[in-house]
């Protein structure tokens, strides 16, 4: 396998449902707190979806070291992944009398009746990375582009078949082919999910159109390989049912992953299944979030690559953006881009990067994300 020797720095295009150009930076100023006096100790209530996933600990922990070094009072809570149980989180927030809510939610339809309430209250709403839908009372949504996430991590996927190079060129000339590949996607409720599958899509398209690239299980709607709460226990099983059911005499070249945690599961199926050897090394495995556990596996030539998306610089967006709201200054957005179904939520992108077994030190480790010994 050839080294790949840089990160795949990627431009912030909008993303939007309808897709279109990214709107230009705009400056909002939140007349709701202009002029109410200070605000200095007031409570932020911090709601992330679970501890399952070790970065949103890490965005919970950077959240409310940032408010905090501001002065405000922050309650972060986190919901594990029950819905019932992030809607009363929030609603006890918004009783403890809450000024601000920056929630990241477990699924982005399920708290419309606790955003009517803050919004009653004159609480500010900031949707973080997963935006709440359906609902006009989301104030501000700072994400990295999701839909370049997903092209992102086809790309990489690409890349490990030798199809494109890492600028997203197609080598010349390229190796022919047929590529057995299957697909995974995100969980149903997170809306970030279609996003990331409808990118990776999108670019994968034209290969599978080609027959360059072939989905031997014939799974490839969201709907049908989607993957509840993102459990890496359940992609691992559907793997597993894959192999058994489409790959007696044939192998597998690459599976795309939208998240880290779904990639391990993968690859334990895989293993189970003869691959990680000499004579079958395992496919390419694309991932999403950089955690340790699948940079190490980058590092063992077991996943190929990762999405990294600098959450300290997501979790300082939004502690900004709430201290901008909280004293009444112009909150800084970047794209008008994204409708939640209701309105169009001013938000703030953020680019990232993908990492790849030879640059994983320049990307996380220079950068100061993880310790060289946090890596061995």
């Amino acid at each position: 396998m050839k080294s790949r020797k840089l990160a795949v720095a990627v431009t912030v295009v909008a993303l939007a449902a309808p897709l279109a150009a990214c709107g230009s930076a705009t400056k909002t100023v939140d007349k709701a707190n202009a002029g109410t006096g200070s605000t200095a100790g007031a409570l932020v209530g911090v709601t992330m979806p679970t501890k399952s996933s070790e970065r949103w600990i890490h965005d919970g922990d950077n959240v409310k070291a940032g408010l905090e070094k501001l002065g405000y009072k922050v309650d972060l809570e986190y919901a594990n992944n029950d819905i019932p149980t992030q809607a009363n989180q929030i609603e006890t927030q918004i009783t403890k009398g809450a000024k601000v809510l920056i929630i990241a939610s477990i699924d982005g339809t399920a708290l419309s009746n606790q955003l009517q309430e803050a919004h009653d209250k004159g609480i500010k709403v900031i949707s973080y990375d997963r935006l709440l839908m359906k609902s006009p009372n989301v104030d501000y949504y700072a994400s990295f582009d999701n839909y370049k996430v997903g092209v992102q991590q086809a790309t990489s996927l690409l890349v490990g078949l030798g199809i494109k190079k890492e600028d997203g060129t197609d080598v010349s000339p390229a190796p022919a082919g047929p590529f057995n590949i299957e697909l995974f996607a995100g969980s149903p409720d997170d809306n970030n999910a279609p996003y990331f599958f409808r990118g990776a899509m999108d670019t994968l398209k034209p290969y599978l159109a080609s027959g360059k690239l072939v989905v031997k299980s014939g799974e490839t709607n969201f709907n049908t390989v989607a993957t509840m709460r993102w459990d890496p226990a359940t992609a691992q099983k559907r793997m597993e049912d894959i192999v058994t059911k489409a790959y007696t005499g044939a192998k597998i070249a690459g599976v795309l992953s939208p998240y880290d945690g779904i990639s391990i599961g993968i690859l334990s199926a895989l293993k189970s299944a003869g691959y990680g050897t000499a004579n079958q090394p395992y496919p390419i495995v694309t991932g999403q979030d950089a955690e340790v556990a699948s940079v190490k596996s980058i590092i063992a030539g077991e996943q190929y690559a990762t999405v990294w998306k600098d959450t300290r610089k997501l979790a300082a967006l939004a502690v900004t953006m709430a201290d901008q709201v909280l004293k009444g200054k112009p909150v800084t957005t970047n794209s008008t881009d994204y409708n939640n179904g209701a309105k169009v939520v001013p938000t703030e992108v953020l680019p990232f990067s993908t990492v790849y077994k030879d640059n994983y030190k320049s990307v996380l480790v220079d950068s100061g994300y993880y310790t060289a010994a946090q890596l061995q």
